[in-house]
């Protein structure tokens, strides 16, 4: 459990652990409720996911397929995922999108 320190956390496990990240969009919002900088988390946290070890499983929501939020600070949190999922889809092997209990490849 690390609703904040997730870079943290996860860079401190042992190498050959697998690991079940849920949800990146959680910790987005505890961030962005905490005022924290989370751009330089999403970095730092993408950083760590990059580094070979064992396998990592990380869950988030797709937000941006949507309506456009009525306020700042919904937009603010649908752009900032978007961001952070497109950071760790970048340092990702495989990529999936999950629709109606389907798996999709994206990468």
């Amino acid at each position: 459990d690390a609703p904040l320190d997730l870079a943290g956390t996860l860079a401190a496990l042992p190498e050959d652990r697998p690991v079940l990240v849920d949800c990146l969009t959680l910790w987005l919002t505890n961030h962005m409720l905490a005022e924290h900088d989370f751009e330089l988390e999403c970095r730092r946290l993408a950083e760590v996911l990059s580094r070979p070890r064992g396998p990592w499983f990380v869950v988030s929501n797709e937000v941006g397929q949507g309506i456009v939020p009525d306020n700042a600070l919904a937009r603010r949190f649908r752009d900032a995922a978007g961001r952070l999922n497109q950071q760790v889809a970048a340092v990702a092997d495989m990529v999936l999108l999950m629709v109606a209990g389907l798996p999709l490849k994206v990468k």
